[in-house]
């Protein structure tokens, strides 16, 4: 019995202090400080362990940004000016060299997977996901690792899974009272229109829904997921769809466009990229969400890696390994831009405006834009990049004019 009460006594402590201090200061709105007086402490430390392995390091050792500098160093010119040292006007067997460099360059470091792979630090953020061991350069840098183990694992991941339990039940209960509610007129209106946003996570629905409502669109899941997305349709209309369904795209558009018709319903969420990017770049946004018509609201959100790694590798990582890595990192820190509306222009086809978008998201939220599809994290290139490429080639071997 004495062992019972005192894991009692411990458990009711601490949820008096996860109450006292961080659920009834967030509904109130009043700030204590913590958070700020955390980060200030995370952000000193981060920067002693900085300087402490800069002493410690060979200058020739010193890790470089890859992502910045790269492993080769690319030839960005058109094909009529990388061509024009090999060749004359007609097709020659020195050509070959020009595409098996091409080539090369793609297979040692292209574009593509490499958006798949969490992007490298310049310096180390005192966390265990590294290739370098710089936990082992001196005693006291061993000492402040060790124990930021202790507080990421006893103390951040309790208090953490603590809240994520209490928030999900509070989800479900709630949504589940409002959904009993008679329907009625909302004062604050509600127009209709498409949120579009870059992916890196998850919880980028998290981060957005804090300053406003949503009507999410997506699959509809099983166990906790599935849980989660029949409590939220009961006090709001989100749009799921079943797999079967989610290949039909006249039956998701038809759906769309329903539910921006009413102006009473919330404006949707959708991430056009279809996938989790690493938070360096921006993919290529799938034209469907740009073809319903309505107000686009281009959101961008830029991941501050020194605290911890918010990109879910979902072909490394399943979402129970993921969200340990979350709730055990220091913190999670981004910068959301809420950016003007954009509509789409006479003459100016779904692709282009998606396009247009993609570009403000980029150059907003300082993103690499890329013209890839994400989807070629799990499939092959399509044959239209290749024909591409095969038919550029064949307008400079016939000599009808230059590239466009």
């Amino acid at each position: 019995m004495e062992g019972a009460e005192l894991a009692g006594k411990i458990l009711s402590t601490w949820l008096t202090l996860v109450l006292g201090f961080i659920l009834l200061p967030s509904v109130f709105g009043v700030s204590l400080g913590i958070s700020e007086i955390y980060m200030k402490i995370l952000v000193k430390t981060l920067e002693w362990a900085t300087i402490r392995i800069e002493k410690g390091t060979p200058k020739e050792s010193i890790l470089k940004n890859s992502a910045s500098v790269g492993i080769i160093q690319r030839d960005e010119s058109p094909m009529e000016k990388g061509l024009s040292g090999l060749r004359g006007r007609d097709f020659e067997l020195s050509d070959v060299f020009y595409f098996s460099k091409k080539g090369l360059e793609a297979i040692v470091e292209d574009e593509v997977t490499q958006r798949f792979s969490s992007e490298e630090l310049v310096s180390w953020n005192l966390l265990t996901r590294t290739n370098v061991n710089f936990q082992y350069i001196s005693l006291r840098l061993t000492m402040v690792w060790v124990l930021g183990v202790i507080v990421r694992y006893c103390v951040l991941l309790p208090l953490r899974v603590t809240l994520a339990f209490i928030g999900i039940s509070l989800l479900v209960i709630g949504t589940t009272l409002v959904g009993q509610l008679p329907d009625s007129r909302q004062y604050r209106p509600q127009k209709g229109g498409i949120c579009v946003a870059n992916h890196t996570s998850p919880i980028d629905v998290l981060i957005l829904t804090t300053d406003g409502c949503y009507a999410m669109v997506g699959q509809v899941h099983g166990g906790l997921m599935g849980i989660i997305q029949r409590a939220m349709v009961k006090a709001c209309p989100h749009v799921w769809f079943e797999r079967s369904e989610m290949k039909d795209r006249h039956l998701v558009t038809k759906r769309l466009k329903e539910h921006i018709a009413d102006k009473k319903k919330l404006p949707i969420l959708i991430f056009p990229e279809g996938t989790c990017i690493n938070n360096t770049s921006v993919m290529m946004f799938k034209k469907g969400s740009f073809e319903i018509g309505g107000t686009i609201h281009p959101v961008a959100i830029k991941y501050n890696p020194q605290f911890g790694d918010a990109f879910w590798n979902s072909s490394k990582y399943n979402m129970v390994s993921y969200l340990l890595r979350m709730m055990t990192s220091w913190a999670i820190v981004c910068d959301v831009w809420y950016m003007p509306p954009m509509t789409r222009e006479e003459g100016e086809d779904a692709v282009q405006f998606a396009n247009r978008v993609k570009s403000a998201i980029a150059i907003q939220g300082g993103l690499t834009e890329l013209p890839w599809d994400g989807g070629l994290k799990r499939a092959k290139v399509k044959d239209i990049f290749k024909e591409e490429q095969q038919k550029n080639y064949s307008k400079m071997i016939v000599g009808n004019g230059s590239l466009s």
